[in-house]
């Protein structure tokens, strides 16, 4: 894509509130090179701020030599993806443009279905984005989960393991849980433990 062209989108509600978008950013003229240990620790640093500013999870990112994959989802009524994507692509530039390299003007997007959203269609998705470098032959087949630039951004969740054994559960529970109390909540102390209140599970992935 050149320059200031630019991708059609859907009305900016199909973005808002509990959207999950497949997102997929370009290097500009599928430029190599960028891609490091240390420029991965930046990624994930901006999209870790990006995620709590605007309220959205992340359960799947995945960088490849000259584009990257990301899967957000939206976590509160008040999320918007595209004012997201709008700050994410800013301070990610910034980082790129310090070693020559900078993003194409737009980003190409998908916004999950109601079939999607379910749970094999979800992780369908993910494993589309999980197996990147197999098709690019970056790996060997079925050996995705040791792609050193695949994991996941959670706020407040780092201790959260790609591809281990509870995953899926884990990931369920807490994106229904920061779906109810959000990023920012109070809770209430008694007896010297923390008491969050009756949560009800809102996530529609569900097995």
């Amino acid at each position: 894509m050149n320059k200031r062209d630019h991708l059609r989108r859907l009305d900016s509600m199909y973005y808002q509130g509990d959207a999950i978008v497949h997102w997929s950013l370009t290097i500009r003229n599928r430029a190599t090179g960028w891609l490091s240990e240390l420029f991965h620790l930046r990624f994930r640093e901006l999209l870790t701020h990006s995620c709590f500013r605007y309220e959205i999870a992340c359960p799947i990112y995945c960088l490849m030599p000259d584009h990257f994959h990301m899967l957000w989802i939206g976590l509160s009524d008040s999320s918007d993806q595209l004012l997201a994507m709008k700050h994410f692509r800013k301070t990610t530039n910034d980082s790129l443009e310090k070693n020559g390299f900078e993003l194409q003007d737009q980003g190409y997007d998908h916004v999950l279905c109601d079939d999607e959203r379910e749970a094999e269609g979800f992780r369908g998705v993910f494993e589309y984005i999980a197996r990147n470098p197999e098709r690019a032959n970056l790996l060997a087949q079925d050996s995705f989960a040791s792609y050193p630039y695949t994991s996941c951004v959670i706020p407040g969740y780092p201790e959260l393991v790609m591809f281990s054994v509870d995953f899926w559960d884990r990931l369920d529970r807490i994106i229904s849980f920061l779906r109810t109390a959000g990023l920012i909540r109070t809770v209430s102390h008694q007896g010297g433990n923390v008491v969050n209140g009756g949560l009800k599970r809102n996530w529609p992935i569900n097995s």
